[in-house]
Formats: C-alpha cells, sequence, structure tokens
C-alpha cells in the first residue's frame, strides 16, 4: 500500500477522467460513461492500495487487476500510463491499427494488463482463478476485480462467485460498478435496478455497500477490508455514476458508448477541471 492521500487521489482520478475522455475524443471511439463511473476506485486501487512495480509488469507477487466490464479500459489505460508502465505519449493511439492499447485489454500488447478482457461475465472467472492459484502458490498478493451491474446477468458471474466461496478466496476483491444503467438487449430499455449486493452475500462474499464516486469512503472500505481475514471473498458494491464528473455524460445510457465532438470535448475538459 503506497501513503497516497485522499485529497491526491481525488486530483489524480481527476486528471484520469481528463485522460480518458481525450483519449475516447482523440480515437472518436469509445465508451466515457462506464470509465467516468469506475474511475476512482481505478485510482484508489492502482495508487494507493495495489501493490504493483510499472518496471516489472510481470512480477510474480504483484496484486492482479482483472478489468472484467474491459469496454471502458481508457480509465485503466489512463492510470497505467500515468504510473510508469508505457510512455504516456501512447495514450494517444488509442483503438489505432497497431496501438497497445485495443478497445479492450489485450495483455499480450499491453504491459500491466493481467488478463485480456471484453466478453462480459469471463473476467471474474478469471480473477477467481488467479486467487486460488495464489493461495495454492502460497503467495501473498491480491486480485481485484471489477465487474459491471449489467455483466452480472451472465451466469457465469455466478458461478465464478461459488467458486470464490468454496475456495474461501479472502483475497479476491470484486467492485461492482453500479451504474443502474444496464440496457435490455432485446427493447433497448433500460432494464429496473436489481440488489446485486444482497446476491453476492448470498454466495458467501463480504459485502461493503458504498458510494463509488466518494474517494474518502473507497478509502476507508479498502481500509477496512485489508485489516479482515475470515476466509471470505469481499464485494465492494459500488453506487457510482455513469459520466461521472461531466453534466451532459451523467446518468444518460446515451454516452455509453459514443464519443463526443470537439464542442462537447471542450465542455467535458472544462467540466472535470473546474467542477460544475
Amino acid at each position: 500500500m503506497k501513503k497516497t492521500s485522499v485529497a491526491e487521489l481525488k486530483e489524480i482520478a481527476k486528471d484520469l477522467r481528463k485522460k480518458a475522455v481525450t483519449m475516447i475524443y482523440e480515437a472518436q471511439s469509445g465508451h466515457p460513461g462506464g470509465s467516468l463511473s469506475a474511475a476512482d476506485f481505478v485510482t484508489a486501487c492502482y495508487f494507493r492500495e495495489m501493490n504493483i512495480d510499472p518496471k516489472n509488469p510481470k512480477w510474480e507477487d504483484r496484486d492482479r487487476f482483472v478489468l472484467s466490464k474491459g469496454h471502458v479500459c481508457p480509465i485503466q489505460y489512463a492510470a497505467l500510463g500515468t504510473l510508469g508502465f508505457f510512455p504516456e505519449e501512447v495514450l494517444h493511439t488509442l483503438r489505432k491499427e497497431g496501438s497497445i492499447l485495443q478497445g479492450h485489454p489485450d495483455m499480450k500488447k499491453c504491459p500491466g494488463i493481467d488478463i485480456s478482457t471484453g466478453s462480459l461475465g469471463q473476467g471474474l472467472a478469471c480473477a477467481v482463478g488467479m486467487a486460488i492459484a495464489g493461495k495454492n502458490d502460497g503467495k501473498d498478493y491480491r486480485v481485484f476485480a471489477v465487474v459491471g451491474d449489467g455483466e452480472c446477468q451472465e451466469g457465469e458471474i455466478w458461478e465464478a462467485c461459488q467458486t470464490a466461496n468454496k475456495y474461501e478466496l479472502d483475497n479476491l476483491i470484486v467492485f461492482v460498478d453500479n451504474n443502474n444503467l444496464q440496457i435490455d438487449g432485446t427493447t433497448d430499455e433500460v432494464m429496473p435496478n436489481i440488489d446485486l449486493g444482497k446476491k453476492f452475500e448470498a454466495f458467501g462474499f463480504d459485502v461493503y455497500n458504498i458510494d463509488g464516486n466518494d474517494m474518502e469512503e473507497i478509502v476507508r472500505t479498502l481500509d477496512t477490508i485489508r485489516m479482515r481475514k475470515d476466509h471470505k471473498p469481499k464485494c465492494i458494491f459500488a453506487q457510482t455514476i455513469k459520466g461521472k464528473g461531466v453534466s451532459f455524460m451523467e446518468n444518460s445510457v446515451s454516452w455509453h458508448g459514443v464519443a463526443p465532438n470537439q464542442e462537447e470535448y471542450e465542455q467535458a475538459m472544462k467540466e472535470l477541471e473546474e467542477g460544475f
């Protein structure tokens, strides 16, 4: 764990949001809504909580990070570039041919990506496998996974949860980015919210219900979890705002996978820097 203050983390999260939106604008492709909703806990993990080494991305004893909702990779790329896993100028190559920063995380191309993701529902199973390996190998590393609320409609999520409970994986921490804008693929309408926190609890997880855009609460929760060794996997059920920090993107499903035009980009940069 690094001794990064909450005030410093808030500034870093603001910077990562700006970088993520810039990447999507320059590429004219990507997913801003979920990148912005996940920005705060991604920042807390990478810049305070996780034991990682940008100079040695494959270090065997590192903590692992699995972005199961891989389409929001711009916020992860922004974190990795800022930390020095690759030169920051690479952030301007999102989704370009030959870039290490593909539209979904690719572990064979991008340093710092622990598993390739993108097919929703599969990432948590990979995280569970990593956590089991850590236990079997007598390692102290932890595995952090991020899943979306809509992604939790996939049955594989709950099969992974059953396995995490069976093997008492208290080295697994799952963030649910609950921005409440999951879409019914048959009707394109927003689906009613369900209490996913209770579902994780029913599957044997310690569940922490938090404001996922409140840095103080995120840090406090991670501090609590770090001290708790009770043979149970952990779920941080994070209530978030899709598009957090940009007025016209907040709570708007239309900004799930749309890039801003120049006017929208300039407004977004101003609002992220100054608040709105």
